[in-house]
Parts: structure tokens; C-alpha cells; sequence
């Protein structure tokens, strides 16, 4: 499946912004699908995934509580809306397909069960 992010930008500190993830190729709907970021100079990691069929979710404590993952199947997309933004949460956001174990039990939130990403894009949050 290929994967292609947008919706970053620059927004002060206590704004909102929408990301959304494309999703082409093979069917969407058979993927658990993840959002992970890479901070300046840090090393990626998991906020947050949602599972194929939207039932269930899991967060990143990091965001719990001001971020929202959800997918529309038909439309091939899932979203990240990102809410009272702070600078920590400045990094390049990825979205990924989880490629590899089961789609039931426990969401997977390392991005070594992810194996197709999106090209990534911009959340810069000014003070």
C-alpha cells in the first residue's frame, strides 16, 4: 500500500491541525494503520494507531487526551486531528501501515511492525 501524508504546518502553541493519510494500492481496509514522529534531532516515534475497522485505538501518553486518530474505509484515508499543540509536538509526522503479526489482540505500536510509511510531513508549534 502506498502512503501519502499532508495537512502539516505552523501553528502556535494551543492550535489545532488535521493531518491526513492517503492510502493507494492494495486494500486499505486490511490494514492497521499508525501516526509516528520524528522530532529535530530525536528518534521516530509512536503516537498513535488505529485498527483496521476503527474500532479500537491506542495513544502515545505524549498525546493522549489532545490528539485523535480515525480512518474513513471508504475514502482510503485516516486522519491524526491534533489539538492544544505544544512546541514538543514540533516533528515530521509519518503515517504508516502496520505490515506484519496479527490485526487482533493488542494494537502495535513499534515501527518495526510497520512496513509501508508515507513520505511524511511538516508539524512545526511556535511558543
Amino acid at each position: 500500500v502506498q502512503l501519502q501524508a499532508s495537512g502539516g504546518g505552523l501553528v502556535q502553541a494551543g492550535g489545532s491541525l488535521r493531518l491526513s493519510c492517503a492510502a493507494s494500492g492494495r486494500s486499505f481496509s486490511n490494514y492497521n494503520m499508525g501516526w509516528f514522529r520524528q522530532p529535530p534531532s530525536k528518534e521516530r516515534e509512536f503516537v498513535a494507531a488505529i485498527r483496521w475497522n476503527g474500532v479500537s485505538t491506542t495513544y502515545s501518553n505524549s498525546v493522549q487526551g489532545r490528539f485523535t486518530i480515525s480512518r474513513d474505509n471508504t475514502k482510503d484515508t485516516v486522519y491524526l486531528q491534533m489539538n492544544s499543540l505544544k512546541p514538543e509536538d514540533t516533528a515530521v509526522y509519518y503515517c504508516a501501515a502496520q505490515t506484519t503479526g496479527s490485526l487482533v489482540g493488542l494494537l502495535k505500536v513499534r515501527s518495526a511492525d510497520f512496513g509501508s510509511w508515507g513520505q511524511g510531513t511538516q508539524v512545526t508549534v511556535s511558543s
